[in-house]
């Protein structure tokens, strides 16, 4: 059973082995909130999921040890078992869903780890984990559904309380659960009255289904560029402790995640992968009731691909209005480039791009289209321009914030 005292001898283990992450406040993602990042983003191996992984394979036997263990993720499991197992001189065979960012196979293949690429997601490399661990008998380390690696993952919710003694809420990123139901009990047992808050990215609400409707639910598929998170059915255990101790659990789409991890970027200067970035997006855009609480954003992890960044910053200044796109209907004559962009000028946007396009069969043969990109400080900034645009007789006949 899963108590205080096994939450207490992880973090006695972890000293050393994991760092007692900072917890920053944040005067700027949420104007008039008090807002604290638990930044486990900075953690060893750049994910919270060192201490589950660590704690876990120090509690096994040396036999058991002898026998070599078997992981399966969706890349920060894999690294915080790839990173133990090397320190512990184990060998680890990790399957991971051939969908991962490439940083973190290769992060993990770095530590030591056998790496077995699997078709499909998360639950897909589960099932081929499950299977090589009948054939041999290795030791299987679960990412979520298993008390030690629970308690581990808890130990953040007793650094939390030693950071911050009045914290009035706690909003923790969710996958399969583990990190939640660890942080939820930990804290639920010194002090109840504090909130925990879970967040699920939209597309991806396992959990979140299954709280609601009070069982086990299991999608029958997940869409989500948080892939951390990317999980179709939850543990019973973590299930079971989050019915116990979380006090609610909302979803956030993923433009708001995108949204959330340029925030942290441009405002925080930390680096934060889509799971990492759950908390904050749901702080961010309301989903929880925190008013003037002290309130924690567990930043779960910064293990996120450059590729997959590129396009996350791209979309989260769509979301914000600080990139956008419209397209005008003009008469194509000289000057009129000139006219159009001195009205953005003006009003103090910049021009990134310019498309320039003949009118088509249903306009006048003297017509041209005028495809426009610009960075504006937001979306009211845009309607500004468009305003103007329209006021000067320029007729819009698309546009994209």
């Amino acid at each position: 059973m899963l108590t205080l005292g096994t939450v207490k001898d992880a973090a006695n283990v972890l000293q050393g082995a994991a760092r007692k992450t900072d917890l920053i406040l944040s005067k700027t993602l949420l104007e008039g909130h008090n807002i604290y990042l638990k930044s486990e983003n900075l953690q060893l191996t750049g994910s919270f999921k060192l201490r589950g992984a660590y704690y876990k394979i120090s509690k096994l036997t040396e036999a058991q040890k002898a026998k070599g263990i078997i992981a399966c993720s969706a890349g920060n499991h894999a690294q915080g078992v790839a990173l133990s197992a090397q320190k512990n001189g184990i060998k680890a065979a990790i399957f991971i869903p051939a969908t991962a960012p490439i940083s973190k196979v290769e992060a993990t293949r770095k530590y030591g780890a056998d790496i077995m690429l699997i078709d499909g997601i998360y639950d897909d490399a589960y099932k081929a984990a499950c299977e090589y661990q009948k054939q041999t008998n290795g030791e299987f380390i679960h990412p979520f559904n298993d008390e030690d690696v629970i308690a581990g993952q808890g130990t953040i919710g007793l650094e939390i309380l030693e950071q911050l003694s009045d914290v009035d809420a706690v909003i923790v990123p969710i996958g399969g659960g583990g990190l939640i139901s660890g942080v939820a009990f930990a804290i639920k047992q010194i002090k109840p009255d504090c909130k925990i808050y879970g967040v699920q990215a939209q597309g991806a609400g396992s959990m979140y289904q299954s709280f609601f409707n009070k069982k086990i639910l299991e999608l029958p598929h997940v869409n989500t560029f948080a892939d951390g998170t990317a999980v179709k059915r939850p543990g019973d255990l973590t299930f079971d402790l989050c019915m116990k101790y979380v006090d609610d659990i909302v979803t956030v789409t993923d433009d708001e995640i995108a949204s959330a991890i340029l925030a942290l970027m441009e405002r925080q200067k930390l680096v934060a992968e889509g799971a990492g970035a759950l908390s904050v997006a749901a702080a961010m855009f309301g989903k929880l009731p925190i008013g003037n609480m002290k309130t924690v954003c567990i930043v779960s992890g910064g293990n996120i691909d450059v590729n997959i960044l590129s396009r996350v910053i791209n979309r989260g200044l769509l979301k914000s209005g600080r990139l956008c796109h419209l397209t005008i209907e003009l008469l194509d004559k000289p000057g009129q480039l000139k006219d159009v962009s001195a009205i953005i000028a003006d009003l103090g946007a910049n021009v990134i791009r310019v498309r320039h396009n003949q009118g088509g069969q249903n306009t006048d043969i003297n017509d041209c289209f005028l495809k426009i990109s610009m960075e504006t400080r937001n979306a009211a900034h845009f309607e500004q321009i468009k305003n103007a645009l329209t006021a000067k007789g320029y007729r819009i006949t698309a546009n994209e914030q």
